[in-house]
């Protein structure tokens, strides 16, 4: 079993500080990416009771949300490259002192 001391041992600690930073990387990638597609879901829904309601054609399922998938995805990723840039750039910093 591992002692309090034993994770203040600074290179210890320095590698778990970097897996948390990681851990939330990906966290925030899951989130993000259910957010997009969550609000696609809801603009598609209502955009078809819309259109049932019209004359119109129908709104397709495939047309809002093969989008969203690919906004879903580059907006997740730049939000967990935001994080792990941040971690790079704040690592040689703490070497500096």
């Amino acid at each position: 079993m591992m002692t309090l001391a034993a994770l203040r041992q600074p290179r210890r600690a320095a590698r778990i500080a970097a897996a948390l930073w990681v851990v939330w990387a990906i966290v925030v990638w899951n989130v993000v990416f259910d957010h997009v597609i969550v609000m696609a879901g809801r603009e598609f829904i209502a955009a078809a009771g819309l259109a049932a309601r019209r004359a119109g054609p129908y709104a397709r399922m495939d047309d809002w949300m093969r989008p969203a998938v690919t906004r879903a995805f580059w907006t997740a990723t730049a939000s967990a490259a935001a994080i792990l840039v941040t971690l790079v750039i704040l690592c040689p910093l703490r070497r500096i002192r």
